[in-house]
C-alpha cells in the first residue's frame, strides 16, 4: 500500500516541526537539513514556496500522497463551506487518523498499520482501508482478538485526554470510540495554514 517510507527526522527538520510525533533526533537538531546545517543563510521564501511548503507539510503530517491529497482538495472544493476548513475535516475524518486521535496507536503510521492488518472495526465490520472516510455516528472499535495486542494495549494504557478532541468519544473499557461530529477548525491542533494550500491549488 502506497505511503511515505523515507526519513522522518529529515522531513521534520525541513519543516521545523516534529510533524511525525515526538522525535529525540529532531529535538537535538532543530535546524534545516543540509551540508552547512545551522550556519547556512536562508533566502526569503517566495509566496509560491510558502504555499508549496504548507501543502507538503499537510501531506506528510496526515500520511497522504500527492494524488490522494489533490482528490481530497477537489472534494473539499465541491462541498459548501470554507474549502480549507473542509479539507482539514476530510483529513481528520480518515480512519487511520481517527485511530491515532483515539489513542489506539501512538502514531499515525502505526494507526495505518493497525487498520491495514485488520485490527480495527467500523460499525462492527472489519475495515482495512486507512483512507476510509468516517461519518458522524460511526463506531470505531478494536477487533476482539486484537484487544490483547501489546502495541494496542500499550498505546491505550497511556494517559489519554479525550477532551482534546471533542468531536470524538472514547470508552477505554470497551476499547471503542465514536465519531460524534465534524471537527471545528479551532479544535484541530495541527499547525497548518490551510489558506495557503487553497491559494496554491487555485492558481
Amino acid at each position: 500500500m502506497a505511503r511515505y517510507t523515507g526519513p522522518k527526522t529529515k522531513k521534520a527538520r525541513a519543516f521545523g516541526e516534529a510533524i511525525f510525533g515526538p522525535d529525540r533526533a529532531f529535538e537535538k537538531r532543530k535546524y534545516p537539513p543540509g551540508q552547512h546545517g545551522n550556519g547556512r543563510r536562508r533566502k526569503q521564501s517566495s509566496d509560491y514556496a510558502n504555499q508549496l511548503r504548507e501543502k507538503q507539510k499537510a501531506k506528510y503530517t496526515y500520511g497522504v500522497l500527492e494524488r490522494q491529497f489533490r482528490n481530497l482538495f477537489e472534494r473539499a472544493s465541491s462541498k459548501s463551506g470554507v474549502t480549507g476548513q473542509v479539507l482539514l475535516q476530510l483529513l481528520e475524518s480518515r480512519l487511520d487518523n481517527t485511530v491515532f486521535r483515539l489513542g489506539i496507536s501512538s502514531t499515525r503510521r502505526g494507526a495505518r498499520q493497525l487498520v491495514s492488518h485488520k485490527h480495527v472495526l467500523v460499525n462492527g465490520v472489519v475495515t482495512n482501508i486507512p483512507s476510509c472516510q468516517l461519518k458522524p455516528g460511526d463506531i470505531i472499535s478494536v477487533r476482539g482478538r486484537s484487544k490483547s495486542n501489546d502495541v494496542i494495549v500499550n498505546a491505550v494504557g497511556k494517559k489519554h485526554d479525550s477532551s482534546k478532541f471533542p468531536w470524538l468519544e472514547w470508552n477505554p473499557d470497551k476499547m471503542e470510540g465514536k465519531y460524534l461530529e465534524l471537527p471545528d477548525r479551532t479544535n484541530i491542533p495541527e499547525n497548518i495554514n490551510e489558506q495557503l494550500i487553497v491559494e496554491l491549488y487555485s492558481k
